[in-house]
């Protein structure tokens, strides 16, 4: 495969610049190999800032996280706060996860905005991303970084970069951010020399003020006192949840916590599990054998920076089962909304927040509850942006997104499985206290708001032929849309891309007020949904798909879940027909 001539001047000006020997032995060892496929991967774009920001494969490269990489969007960072905040003494905060070269990476940021006159709080050693969001607020910075590629495998590595409110930056300042990035054409422009009088190390102080405001968000302090033996197990995954979330749970009132003693350390090489995902079950097969050698209460495991937590539960046979995103999001929601209720704090200033492609049964328990409810598009900064947005105007309650990323309260403005640690247990404990289950409490909540059924199915595409192709199935699908799904017919789609909603059998067209996104929504008579995106952060294409059906009992469960699970796979083969 021959090269073009943009992926060869970019390798071109790596092994002629001023970059290091190790990085140009790497590369003109791809090159000595004609390794046309690598070397195009790793050449052919600049990683750019998706929903999560700058995520990547490590290893030299325009395309790779590495020093440069990391240099560079560090660069423009600094770049675009020293323009908006002109004449100011900027502050910043930088954290790490547990992964291979995290704590290099977050050194080098550090050394970068130093070098431009930024103050920067470094937590001095791993600590979970909502941490750092935390950080920023209570210290008034400017803006943050993470070092972090979350649940991606250990080949990866990534930078989220945060603005002042703790959010991850929307619209127009990622733009903004972004622009300032791409005028660095050369890496001597990079600032590489650290300026140690504006490094400051942090640590076990903003600990404590983070886990003592978790600590008096809690609703049902009561339930856990009496049910403080709950045994609970979790694994960090060999993450950075193992720093905060036993102490949260402590702090909470738990006092029968056993952690998953071989992923309890730290390690970037994750080498229990294949992906360090709490999505996925084989990442969950540890703790689930410890759940069942102490006949345990709940299972919780964290991803390696904390920010989103799976769970297990036992069912009415005894057997543990993961829950979903979905699952999870509408039981917190249930659950708060409900205790909030009980306290009789709801007075009509509180909201909640779900994103497009998170299940509709939250909605449903918002409107019987009468609290307000706000949809975004994909990715925890919306959410975040909304939080800010209505700071002091409204009460927000909880929310999340079905990728296991929660947040109650305001204390941050990204997900949160610290937090949602130590609700997902007062939970737990809130419904063991009135003699019930986590699993039969949302059996109970599918009898009263009806049995949501989401799958999540995604299709893998690498490299540049991959996202061509996935661009090639949008268009496809934005020109000619499916007439029926799952034999029903469609009767709204929904294009974030372009602002519009279609109906299709009126043939009317009315705005969307969101954000720009290339998102396609599928809606058909019967209630099914079918949402297409490609993602932000990995070469692939995800299709959400939603359905649903009346429960009318507990034991109907099985079958009625049977059903809406063959009606997924229905949607998904009309789809790709």
């Amino acid at each position: 495969m021959q090269l073009d001539a943009a992926t060869q001047q970019t390798i071109d000006t790596w092994l002629n610049g001023n970059y290091d020997q190790e990085t140009k032995a790497e590369i003109q060892q791809l090159v000595a190999q004609n390794a046309s496929v690598e070397l195009t991967d790793a050449f052919y774009r600049s990683l750019e800032f998706g929903t999560g920001g700058l995520r990547g494969i490590m290893g030299a490269g325009s395309n790779r996280i590495n020093k440069y990489t990391i240099g560079t969007a560090t660069q423009g960072l600094s770049n675009y706060l020293l323009n908006k905040y002109p004449g100011e003494k900027i502050k910043v905060a930088i954290a790490h996860d547990s992964r291979n070269k995290s704590d290099e990476f977050a050194g080098i940021a550090a050394d970068v905005f130093s070098a431009n006159g930024i103050h920067v709080y470094f937590f001095k050693a791993l600590r979970p991303t909502p941490e750092l969001s935390f950080a920023i607020r209570t210290l008034g910075c400017r803006s943050g970084v993470m070092l972090t590629a979350s649940h991606n495998p250990k080949e990866y590595n990534g930078y989220k970069a945060y603005g002042a409110d703790g959010g991850q930056f929307t619209s127009p300042d990622d733009t903004m951010v972004m622009d300032e990035v791409a005028k660095i054409k050369n890496i001597d422009d990079v600032k590489f020399e650290r300026i140690a009088e504006n490094v400051e190390l942090i640590g076990e102080e903003i600990d404590q003020q983070y886990l003592d405001a978790i600590t008096k968000l809690s609703v049902s302090p009561e339930a856990i006192e009496r049910q403080k033996d709950l045994k609970i197990v979790f694994s960090p995954i060999h993450g950075t949840g193992i720093t905060l979330v036993p102490t949260a749970l402590a702090q909470f009132g738990f006092d029968n916590l056993t952690v998953v003693a071989e992923q309890e350390k730290p390690d970037g090489n994750f080498p229990t599990v294949v992906y360090p995902n709490p999505e996925e079950k084989e990442a969950m097969t540890l703790a689930l054998k410890k759940a069942q050698e102490i006949d345990a209460d709940l299972v919780l495991a964290t991803d390696p920076d904390a920010d989103r937590v799976g769970i297990a539960v036992k069912n009415n046979d005894g057997e543990f089962v993961l829950l979903n995103g979905n699952q999870t999001g509408s039981l917190l929601i249930n659950y708060l909304l409900t205790a909030w209720e009980e306290k009789g704090k709801l007075d009509g200033d509180q909201y909640i927040v779900k994103t497009i492609v998170t299940t509709n049964l939250i909605e449903a328990i918002a409107d019987a509850k009468k609290v307000k409810y706000y949809n975004t598009l994909t990715g925890f900064k919306y959410i975040g942006h909304l939080i800010t947005s209505l700071q002091g105007k409204k009460t927000f309650i909880g929310g999340g997104e079905e990728s296991y990323g929660y947040l109650i309260g305001e204390l941050v403005r990204d997900k949160d499985a610290v937090i949602s640690c130590a609700f997902i247990a007062e939970m737990t404990a809130f419904y063991k206290d009135k003699g019930s289950s986590l699993y039969n409490a949302m059996l109970d909540m599918y009898v009263e708001y009806g049995l949501y059924k989401e799958e999540l199915v995604s299709l893998t595409k690498k490299g540049k032929s991959g996202a061509e192709e996935i661009k090639a199935m949008m268009e496809k699908f934005r020109s000619n849309p499916p007439q029926t799904l799952g034999g029903s017919k469609v009767k709204t789609l929904k294009d974030y891309e372009l602002g519009v909603e279609t109906d299709l059998i009126q043939q009317k067209q009315s705005k969307l007020d969101f954000p720009k996104s290339d998102v396609l929504q599928f809606i058909t008579e019967d209630g099914s949904i079918v949402s297409a995106r490609p993602s932000g952060t990995e070469p692939k294409i995800k299709f959400y798909c939603s359905v649903n059906a009346p429960l009318l009992t507990r034991e109907a469960f099985k079958d009625t879940d049977a059903q809406l699970g063959a009606k997924i796979k229905s949607l998904m083969e009309d789809l790709q027909a």
